[in-house]
């Protein structure tokens, strides 16, 4: 029986991408990566984690900008991410908004969760999920998966090593 993966995983704005400015970041130019961010990665990344994004894009269906506009940032995002020698295995978003349409994706749902365990074979209980808000915590604790909750648009390295999961730092 072959081994299931270990993951971490991590929304986007305010985790790794600074969105103090606006709380839809979705311009390149406004793309900024929180301090701690490379070097978090690299240590994930280092003890064998795949590294999978979660992230909520409702300012689709609130037709802010574009799916269009979302994967150009994620391509630019990931372009960053790879001339640092870190690569990410896939990146998930929900279009919706709650006050627009309900689905099954948006966190605290569970969906694309779901979709990254089945797509890479990943052990819940083994994994992690790195966010800002209850939201992103409460999604990941419904599979068993430990969450880790840091301050928004902070160092992320730092966030976590106060946390009780700074072991994954070392």
């Amino acid at each position: 029986m072959k081994e299931l993966n270990k993951a971490i995983f991590l929304d986007r704005d305010g985790v790794i991408n600074d969105n103090s400015i606006a709380y839809y970041i979705h311009h390149l130019e406004d793309f900024k990566l929180n301090d701690g961010v490379l070097e978090t990665l690299r240590c994930f990344l280092n003890k064998g984690y795949l590294l999978i994004v979660i992230t909520n894009q409702g300012g689709i269906a609130k037709k802010q900008y574009t799916i269009l506009n979302v994967n150009e940032l994620h391509t630019y995002f990931k372009n960053i991410l790879e001339e640092n020698g870190i690569y990410l295995s896939a990146i998930y978003y929900c279009p919706h908004h709650p006050e627009i349409s309900k689905c099954l994706c948006r966190k605290p749902g569970t969906l694309l969760f779901e979709k990254a365990i089945a797509n890479f074979g990943i052990d819940p209980l083994k994994s992690y999920m790195i966010g800002d808000s209850e939201h992103d915590i409460i999604a990941a604790e419904k599979l068993n998966i430990k969450g880790i909750k840091v301050k928004s648009n902070a160092n992320l390295f730092e966030e976590i090593k106060k946390t009780a999961f700074s072991y994954l730092l070392e």
